[in-house]
Formats: C-alpha cells, structure tokens, sequence
C-alpha cells in the first residue's frame, strides 16, 4: 500500500512541476494593434460594378 501512495505522491509532484502554474495573462493593449487607415481603401468597393462577380447556383445551373 506504502508503494502506490508513493507512485501516485512521485506522478502528483510531476503534474504539479508540469502543470502547476497557469501562464500569465496577456493584457488587451498586448493584443491589439492600432493601424492608420488607408483613405483610399474605402472607395475601393464599386456597387456598379459588383454585378459581375456575382454567383449563383440556379444561374450557373441554367434554371
């Protein structure tokens, strides 16, 4: 009995050494990153001329 409560105290003190500590946090400013806009990348979208990307299966089927 002396030797499994000393097998299971050797894999819980390996577990803890492993797995004891939970890992920093990160802060939200660490994960965020603040980019200047570019002001021609909003006029880069043209609705007039979206018609001809677009796709549809019924079209494309022929029905």
């Amino acid at each position: 009995m002396d030797q499994e409560t000393a097998a299971d105290a050797a894999v819980a003190a390996a577990r803890q050494a492993r797995y004891g500590r939970l890992p920093e946090r990160i802060r939200a400013e660490d994960m965020t990153e603040e980019v200047e806009g570019t002001p021609g990348a909003a006029a880069a979208y043209n609705p007039e001329g979206s018609w001809k990307y677009y796709s549809c299966l019924a079209l494309d089927l022929g029905l």
